[in-house]
């Protein structure tokens, strides 16, 4: 059975969100709105299968790397995106 340890994060630009595949099947997703030099994560998502996994967790980080290496920053509209960023202040207080 696959775990959080086998989620491949990728970003989908065009869709305009971060999906969360096990065994090539999306399972979790954030979805974002760009705005300028940053962008709003609006909502994350994760099959009921496979909720309370830690898969949007590993999502949402992902996305939030991803965005500190775009030079971007992050406005975390999506209530589950900003407990996390409270949750790890310090470590996303640069993008935020």
């Amino acid at each position: 059975m696959a775990t959080v340890d086998d989620l491949v994060v990728t970003h989908d630009e065009q869709a305009h969100r971060w999906e969360g595949r096990l065994d090539g099947q999306v399972v979790a997703l954030a979805d974002y709105v760009p705005q300028g030099s940053s962008i709003a994560m609006v909502h994350t998502e994760v099959v009921p299968a496979h909720e309370n996994e830690g898969l949007a967790t590993k999502v949402v980080d992902a996305a939030l790397v991803d965005v500190r290496a775009r030079g971007l920053r992050v406005v975390p509209a999506c209530s589950f995106v900003r407990l996390h960023v409270r949750r790890h202040a310090e470590e996303y207080a640069d993008i935020l």
